[in-house]
């Protein structure tokens, strides 16, 4: 048995899911004829509040996508240091849009608004990039899957308003901020410009990505989404996945919150973890003694046919999904608690 916990990306269709994808209505979603793809589009923009939904094989292209849309080359975006749309998309900011990012140092992937006034009020210069668009990612993927405070997020809202600069949410795990603070997509949708979710991490689906937003925009990244090279045909057994998901899938989201917790309760308890980061949701991250290292933790957990993923500066992530059962977390967690030096 492997207990993969690299991330909650490993996840395959459940029987279920299949059978609902192998029995969907299909068309050209290019021509904007798949009645299914039209379907999740509609459904989660309704969810939302928002005016319209685009369907994206991937949560990087949506959110370059959606980078693009704010902005023109030259110009400059404002988002944490740890930010996906900064450290895990390629580069993409500046390949595809010609954008240069301001960097703010928060906390786990998460800034206050005082941070930001100061940069959202600088006076333009012809010599300086001129700030255009503020991004956010709700939960922090490099901050440990910690939630924003919603409360923060509005007075962000109000100091994007205020400067006539663009809001958008990397919202990969919205669903799980959602789940851990009892908050609805309503909340999310009357604050942001723009906002990308994701069907392939803690949902469950084989793959896919929505970017919601105005109905200008929206038809202003369906062109987007071509020069990107991400227009699909058929693609309604995948929207399928993306329904049943969010038909099904959700609320089970505080399970893998469960079994997170539980997991870091071990860590605390044993000698040779030397740090743990909050756990709020569904990602563990964690540090072991120098002695042993990082590498050498997780090569020694992989030898027991666990997989775990190194983040950089002795960190080690750990990430519940769909797919650990319980029999899996009761090995682990014998397994961290028996761990030899």
């Amino acid at each position: 048995m492997i207990i993969d916990l690299i991330s909650d990306t490993v996840t395959k269709p459940t029987k279920e899911m299949l059978a609902v994808m192998m029995n969907a209505k299909v068309g050209d979603d290019v021509f904007k004829m798949d009645p299914t793809v039209n379907e999740l589009q509609e459904k989660v923009a309704n969810m939302f509040g928002m005016e319209d939904a685009l369907f994206f094989p991937s949560g990087t292209m949506a959110n370059q996508a959606a980078i693009k849309l704010h902005t023109q080359p030259g110009d400059k975006l404002i988002c944490d240091k740890y930010a996906h749309v900064y450290n895990y998309e390629g580069g993409g900011v500046a390949f595809n849009s010609g954008v240069t990012c301001n960097l703010i140092n928060g906390n786990r992937g998460m800034f206050t608004a005082a941070q930001l006034e100061d940069i959202a009020k600088e006076t333009p210069q012809i010599y300086l990039p001129f700030t255009k668009l503020v991004c956010i990612e709700n939960t922090t993927n490099k901050g440990g899957g910690a939630c924003w405070d919603f409360s923060e997020i509005k007075k962000i809202e109000k100091i994007t308003k205020e400067n006539n600069l663009k809001f958008h949410l990397d919202g990969a795990r919205l669903f799980n901020a959602f789940v851990a603070k009892n908050e609805t997509p309503k909340q999310y949708g009357q604050l942001f410009d723009t906002i990308s979710i994701c069907f392939s991490k803690g949902l469950g689906a084989p793959i896919g990505s929505l970017l919601l937003g105005s109905k200008n925009d929206i038809e202003q990244a369906l062109r987007l989404r071509k020069l990107l090279g991400g227009g699909m045909r058929q693609v309604g057994f995948l929207a399928a996945a993306a329904i049943y998901a969010l038909d099904n899938h959700v609320e089970r989201l505080a399970e893998d919150h469960k079994k997170a917790q539980e997991i870091g309760a071990v860590l605390e308890s044993v000698s040779y973890v030397t740090k743990i980061e909050p756990i709020e949701t569904n990602i563990v991250i964690f540090y072991v003694d120098e002695k042993i290292g990082a590498d050498n933790f997780i090569n020694t957990m992989k030898d027991k046919n666990i997989l775990l993923t190194p983040m950089g500066e002795g960190r080690i992530r750990i990430v519940t999904h769909l797919d650990y059962t319980n029999e899996m977390h009761e090995i682990l967690l014998k397994e961290l608690k028996n761990y030899q030096k």
